[in-house]
Parts: C-alpha cells; structure tokens; sequence
C-alpha cells in the first residue's frame, strides 16, 4: 500500500460509518481471479461455502492492484465487502494498523493454524498476536514451466540442475526454432524473474541477506551482480513481441509449443489445465534449479474488514473455516494451480507438480518468504521499477546495484 492510501486510510477513518446489516452467512467476496483457470478455482470455494451453508456473493475486479484499491475504498467509504483478496505480504499491515480489519482468532485456534502454517505465512496474517486474514493457498512464484514437445525438439533429455544447464537449454531451444524464453514484458514479471535467479541462483542466504537484513555488502557483492548479469542475460532468449504481453498470453506460448520455458508462479498451471493438458505429459515443471533450490512462499489471503454486525462476523468466520479445510484447499489448488497451505491434506488426486512442491513444502529449511513478506510496499515498488528500468535500458549494473542499495534502506 502506498503512502498515499495509508493517507487516505487516515483522513477517511473518522468517517466510516456503521455498517449495513448483512443476511446471515451472506459473503460477499473481492478477489481478482478473472483468467479461465482463476475463475475456475474460485468456484471452488463458491460451492464449498455453499456446501457450509453460506452464499458467496461473487465480486470479480480485473487486476490485482485493481481489486485492492477497490477494496480499499469500499473500507474506507463505510460500505466494505464481507471479504477482500490480498497477497500473502505487507500490503494489509496498514489496514490493521488502522483498525479497519477483524481478526479471525477463534477460527485460527480452534483449527491450530500456529502448528499447521508454514512459518513465513504465519508472520504475514499474525500481527501483534492477532490474525487478520486467512490465507487460501501456497503460491511459489519462481516455478519453470516448458513443453515437452519443445524440449524433444530441442534434443534437451533432463531438466536443467545448474545456471549453466539452464543458458544451454536455451541455447538449444534457440538453435531449435522455437522462442526459447516466454516472457512478459511488465513490471511484475520482470521483478518475479529477477526473484526467481535471486533465489536459485544467488541462494536463500544471498536472497534473505538481500530484502530482509538488507546488507549492503552483500548488495555490492560480486555474487549479486553476477545474479543482475544473469538476469539481463536472458533477454536474449525473449521474443520481440514480449513487451506488455500478459502472463497467461506468455504461458499460451509454452501450451502451443511455440515457446521452450516459461519462469513463472505456480498460477500459470492453471492455463495448461483449462488447455486439457497434463502435468508430465504435455508440459514439465521444476521448482528451482537441483534438489535442494528454495521455495519461495507467496500466495493469497483474504481479509475480513471490521464490522460488529453478528451475522456478518458468523460469514466471516464461516469463510475462514470454510477455505482453509482440507477439502476445499486441494479443490481450489486442483484448479488454481497453488498447492493447500498444510500438508496434511490427501495429495493423491493432485498432479505431479502438485506433489512435489507439497513435498518440498515439509522441508522448512527450504522455505523463502517472497520479498513483499520482507519490505514495505512502498519499498517494494521502488525494486521493482529498478529491475524494470535495468531489464528495458543499457544501465549499467554498478548503476542498478547502487539503486537498489538506496533503495532497501526506506
């Protein structure tokens, strides 16, 4: 959230006003899943409310940023939803922090979320003891995707283990005629490719030294740069027509075949699904480069603005429970492409993909909270248009390594 939202968040909070009564278990719910796989998770959690007793009263907003500033100003205007889609990051602690949200303690302690959440989850929803939000599902964003048709074509016979094997499948891809990197030329991407090298090839302790004790030895160390190079080096690999492109129009490249590899959050799944592909058969995943790569945690939560309205908490409540049992959360990831936020869930009737980051995700040594867990929104937005600035011009890396030191200091 920026500065200028946390303003507003300060000058409209006087004016809230008492909120309209709503019908029993009646949830209204923002959320940002319009694309064919998103929309088709989302009904999901439609019917197993329904299922619970509850009517979902679906409020679609087309863009991430989008649907939270509507969100935002529904809170602020006194006429909030009963709930509203965030990340799993910082981007509500100003809400809390202006007590426009309700907790959702009974349904996390009754439910023992404190053992069953990953930790980096847990320090995003549980403030000051207190948790605001219930997260839906586990979204790793640095994932490669690729099509086994491409890769056949290519002559590659393993998924790449190393940068070097990485660059030569691309090379390979390359010689074989097909774009061997789908990309989509906007910001957001751009910064989660970035993150996605930063991890598998920097490491969890360069990437962690980076955004959450933000060293700058280690920002303007060898080590980095050699990760912005790698980065800067893959552009080589993107087709001309990547600007502004869409990331589901990127992973449509991967189903075609027409592109070798796309880096991507686990969200792109859900465009082979709704394109009746396979996990293993059609496309490949990989979660990272060798078996001990990082996971990085990201995801979705949805928040409860604060109301006293008892039929409204009791939807509330009802959603928290709802979302987070077992059932729901493999139905959601099935569609979604996520994977359920514990891991006691049956994995038998998830995909390949599904089952191997479930089974990472019990390793906790492997975990990374994604960057936004790790630095305010607004500091985050500045690293982006960075990496932005760096991926579209001829800056030169001691350049961008300066940017980003000033920048992580806030």
């Amino acid at each position: 959230m920026s500065s200028t939202t946390r303003i507003a968040i300060g000058l409209c909070l006087a004016a809230t006003t008492a909120l309209p009564a709503a019908a029993q278990t009646r949830a209204e719910v923002i959320h940002w899943w319009t694309s064919g796989g998103e929309s088709a998770a989302v009904k999901e959690l439609a019917a197993a409310y329904k299922a619970a007793g509850g009517t979902w009263v679906d409020s679609a907003v087309a863009g991430g940023e989008s649907a939270r500033a509507a969100a935002i100003n529904r809170i602020v205007g006194g006429n909030p939803s009963t709930a509203a889609q965030f990340n799993t990051s910082k981007q509500f602690h100003d809400v809390i922090d202006a007590g426009l949200l309700n907790h959702v303690d009974d349904v996390a302690q009754k439910n023992h979320w404190d053992k069953l959440l990953p930790a980096p989850i847990l320090n995003s929803i549980k403030v000051k003891g207190h948790y605001y939000a219930v997260p839906v599902n586990v979204h790793m964003p640095a994932w490669f995707w690729y099509s086994k048709t491409a890769f056949d074509m290519a002559g590659i016979k393993e998924e790449p283990k190393t940068a070097e094997q990485l660059f030569a499948a691309l090379d390979k891809l390359k010689a074989a005629g097909v774009v061997p990197l789908a990309f989509g030329g906007q910001p957001w991407q751009e910064k989660l490719t970035f993150d996605a090298l930063l991890a598998h090839l920097g490491g969890a302790d360069l990437y962690l030294k980076v955004y959450r004790d933000r060293d700058q030895k280690a920002i303007q160390s060898e080590a980095f740069k050699q990760v912005l190079l790698s980065f800067k080096r893959l552009k080589a690999y993107v087709d001309g027509g990547a600007a502004g492109r869409n990331w589901n129009d990127a992973t449509s490249m991967v189903i075609a075949g027409k592109a070798g590899v796309q880096i991507m959050g686990d969200w792109a799944k859900g465009e082979f699904q709704a394109a009746r592909q396979t996990a293993g058969k059609e496309f490949g995943c990989f979660p990272g480069l060798g078996p001990r790569s990082p996971y990085i945690i990201a995801g979705d939560v949805f928040v409860f603005p604060k109301t006293s309205d008892p039929n409204a908490i009791k939807a509330q409540h009802l959603l928290a429970a709802t979302i987070t049992a077992p059932a729901a959360q493999v139905a959601f990831s099935n569609r979604k492409g996520s994977i359920p936020i514990r891991t006691d869930v049956d994995a038998s009737a998830m995909d390949v993909c599904a089952q191997q980051g479930l089974q990472v995700m019990k390793d906790a040594s492997r975990h990374l909270p994604n960057p936004e867990m790790l630095v305010s929104p607004d500091i985050a937005g500045v690293l982006q248009d960075i990496i932005t600035k760096y991926w579209n011009t001829q800056q030169p890396v001691d350049e961008v390594v300066k940017a980003i030191g000033a920048a992580v200091k806030g």
